[in-house]
């Protein structure tokens, strides 16, 4: 199998890579940030035919690959899947790209589905793409729903850790970045950790689920589960339940994504059978960012590209200690408060995006 792997020195990326080491698949693809020397060690040991970094260009152009123009041209490489794990709507670009090849996407980025669900899918039908979620959550959903008729789901239950703000304290104002940083159970990258710190992330798959499986947000709900065992829930009209188990190992639902239909042995230790299994509501209070992206998906056309956009520069701006962790909510709902909602299209979503990003900057 050939692989291109979009964000390939992130934590997904990484991930991906051992999966790659295990099956023995080649990688003709990379797209990497700044981190020019990890870049370096994975062009080494992969040997890719094409590369690309956000680097200054002098950094790695002397890589034993072909220096691509962008990211989207690495996206359009002749592959037979691409995982697209560039966090932020700096994602989309390249996916959108994949996509126009007629790629397997093993979607990462949920920013590109939050944002642009129903025109990806419009040009996935055009050029005959397909989707594989890799978020756990929706890898879950998407494993429950095979082989299931749409209109027998009663509902999506999306399971969260409560990330490390859970237990307390209450008040979460004097909250640090090291602090939100430290996530109990996932390691990730720094603006997915925050979002799973205020639940934003929670949202955003919400949102997610949402766009990939046409399931109404109504029917779409969150509950906070510690031991993160159980990945998602589908329960069905009849009142029984489909849910995921599974170790807390994103490789996976990475390999899922790229195997699918088929499912490849993996070198992980099996989850226990024995642990309790807890389940609460979350605390839409502590954590209004879950009900921020609930309104925005309600508001829908252009609207959660917004909320994406504002969270994107709220959190940024708290790891800069520019602002307090419960400022970020704060922010975005203002941001959202203040949009004129557009219908979706590409030159509106980027638009909207930009317009957010100002506003954002504004209200700092």
């Amino acid at each position: 199998m050939r692989i291109v792997v979009l964000g390939s020195t992130g934590s997904i990326g990484t991930q991906t890579l051992d999966v790659v080491r295990w099956r023995g698949w080649k990688v003709v693809g990379l797209v990497a940030g700044r981190r020019v020397e990890r870049l370096r060690e994975q062009v080494e040991e992969f040997a890719p035919e094409a590369v690309y970094s956000t680097a200054p260009r002098e950094a790695w152009a002397d890589l034993p690959a072909h220096a691509a123009a962008s990211a989207e041209e690495v996206a359009a490489w002749e592959a037979d899947a691409v995982v697209a794990a560039i966090p932020g709507l700096a994602g989309l670009g390249p996916v959108r790209a994949a996509v126009r090849a007629g790629r397997r996407v093993a979607l990462a980025n949920k920013e590109s589905m939050v944002a642009a669900g129903p025109l990806l899918w419009a040009e996935a039908r055009a050029h005959g793409a397909t989707f594989v979620p890799v978020d756990s959550e929706h890898s879950a959903l998407f494993q429950a729903l095979h082989g299931e008729h749409s209109e027998d789901v009663a509902e999506l239950i999306l399971t969260a850790s409560g990330g490390p703000f859970r237990g307390g304290p209450p008040d979460l104002s004097g909250v640090t970045p090291e602090q939100a940083l430290a996530h109990p159970r996932w390691d990730m990258g720094p603006k997915v950790t925050i979002d799973s710190a205020t639940l934003m992330n929670k949202g955003l798959e919400v949102l997610e689920a949402h766009a990939l499986f046409g399931v109404p947000l109504e029917r779409i709900r969150v509950v906070v589960h510690p031991q993160s065992y159980v990945h998602s829930m589908v329960r069905f009209r009849d009142g029984q339940i489909k849910a995921l188990l599974g170790p807390t190992d994103m490789r996976l639902a990475i390999q899922y994504a790229l195997t699918y239909p088929e499912r490849a042995p993996s070198p992980l230790v099996d989850a226990p059978l024995e642990p309790l299994l807890e389940f609460h509501p979350p605390d839409l209070e502590r954590f209004p960012a879950l009900r921020l992206a609930y309104a925005a998906g309600e508001r829908g056309g252009t609207a959660p590209a917004v909320l994406n956009a504002a969270n994107e520069v709220a959190v940024e701006a708290f790891l800069s200690r520019r602002i307090r962790f419960t400022d970020i909510a704060r922010i975005v709902e203002r941001v959202l408060d203040k949009t004129p909602v557009e219908p979706l299209t590409w030159e509106n979503l980027y638009a909207a995006d930009a317009w957010a990003r100002r506003a954002t900057e504004e209200l700092l």
